[in-house]
């Protein structure tokens, strides 16, 4: 079996794993439309995580593990509470294209999708409003900055060749709102 992750699981997947590979998905764009309660965010301060938009023309990048034998039912069983249970998931099979020239057909992958029908669906926003919500929000796996720059950084050194212009403008309004944020703290100390 292959799973596919574009979100953290690109970093941390979490279960134990045969193989890897690089690679993309057609027909779905990466959006930070998905509220967290748990992982990097809390009731009161949800924080923002990836999900994927059906968008006939987008590939969405990220990584495909290859689990066989003993570790199918594990990592099905960890990822089941990890996204569905508590993140609001649903699965999907897609066809996963690995980034290796001599690659042969694509792979069938199953992939966690966030819905709008998901309580937790906080749908589109601003990059300004997204990355806002991101650098007051933490969680049980971190903050909620650590998720979009690593993220950002799997894109950098795995898929320099891919663009991702929600990711990264959500990446560069961050950057622009820290410096008031750390200005604004160093004001206070002062007081």
């Amino acid at each position: 079996v292959w799973i596919f992750g574009y979100g953290s699981l690109v970093w941390r997947p979490g279960f134990e794993f045969t193989s890897r590979k690089v690679g993309f998905i057609r027909g779905y764009s990466r959006r930070f439309w998905q509220g967290d309660t748990f992982h990097r965010g809390s009731e009161r301060m949800p924080g923002r995580v990836v999900t994927l938009l059906e968008d006939y023309g987008a590939c969405t990048w990220g990584v495909a593990y290859e689990v066989r034998g003993e570790q199918i039912d594990a990592s099905l069983q960890y990822l089941n509470m990890r996204e569905a249970v508590l993140g609001g998931y649903d699965t999907k099979l897609v066809k996963f294209h690995p980034q290796e020239k001599d690659a042969e057909e694509p792979i069938l992958a199953l992939v966690y999708i966030a819905t709008p029908q998901n309580p937790s669906y906080l749908g589109p926003a601003s990059e300004e409003d997204i990355a806002a919500q991101i650098i007051v929000s933490s969680g049980c796996a971190g903050h909620n900055i650590e998720y979009l720059l690593r993220l950002a950084d799997f894109m950098r050194y795995f898929c320099p060749q891919a663009e991702d212009e929600h990711l990264f403008s959500i990446e560069e309004a961050l950057i622009s709102i820290l410096p008031c944020l750390c200005y604004a703290e160093d004001s206070l100390e002062e007081t």
